[in-house]
């Protein structure tokens, strides 16, 4: 199990357990986190699954690859250094304690 707290464009902070191997847009959806539109389900194409992570844990996730940069250009939200499409971000025991903060409109 691994732990992401997602913290909403007005600073409330939700955090949830989840598994190994799932992405961070599955978790945000299964757990009903707001902020996560994720029109596509995950295939890349929407770029309604936005977040910035943490300047704290952007080392260890890295940044989006340039496909990735791509589909971010069309976000609703600024795109800045440290985002990603939270469907691209795959949970592993060296992401325990993620954090991740939503944009203030995926739409």
């Amino acid at each position: 199990m691994t732990r992401i707290t997602f913290i909403t464009a007005d600073g409330a902070e939700t955090t949830v357990d989840a598994t190994v191997g799932d992405s961070v847009m599955r978790v945000a959806r299964d757990a009903n986190v707001p902020g996560i539109a994720a029109e596509c389900g995950g295939a890349k194409m929407c770029a309604t699954c936005h977040v910035y992570v943490d300047e704290a844990w952007f080392d260890r996730v890295g940044a989006a690859p340039e496909d990735e940069q791509d589909m971010l250009e069309f976000a609703a939200s600024e795109a800045r250094e440290t985002s990603r499409l939270s469907c691209q971000i795959t949970l592993s025991p060296d992401l325990d304690g993620l954090v991740v903060h939503l944009p203030e409109s995926q739409i």
